[in-house]
């Protein structure tokens, strides 16, 4: 779309919801590395990613940062249990045709697990039932 845009010089600019917990440095760092790696088979178009204008704003600023946290509330409702230890994956299915996925893979793409899935602790059956939904279709 870029040639059809007459504002900006055609990267993206990564903003996230400020919140606690998050070193938006180490993930510009990792960022790095990710294009650095040629034994990774990393699949970004890196002309157009700007990775040191990387920033957080508090969600209250931005719109789109408020609607992001829907999303992420909803999915976050699937794995983490609310007071009395239940879980809630309608959310998540309702999102589900919206997450990003290459050729089925959901849990690499739309939704990225860090550890990774196979290095996370034991899963309860809530958070089960969540992995499943997005193990392709």
């Amino acid at each position: 779309m870029r040639k059809t845009v007459p504002e900006g010089d055609g990267r993206a600019k990564i903003i996230f919801s400020r919140r606690g917990g998050m070193s938006y440095t180490d993930f510009q760092q990792y960022l790095q590395l990710l294009k650095v790696r040629t034994d990774l088979d990393t699949r970004v178009h890196w002309p157009v990613i700007d990775i040191e204008a990387i920033e957080a704003l508090d969600h209250s600023t931005r719109m789109g940062l408020q609607l992001a946290d829907i999303a992420v509330a909803g999915i976050s409702a699937g794995l983490e249990p609310d007071y009395y230890g239940n879980f809630e994956t309608r959310f998540a299915k309702e999102l589900k045709p919206r997450v990003y996925c290459n050729q089925k893979n959901y849990l690499s793409y739309g939704i990225k697990i860090v550890p990774s899935l196979d290095k996370l602790p034991p899963l309860s059956e809530g958070q089960s039932d969540f992995f499943n939904l997005f193990q392709g279709d």
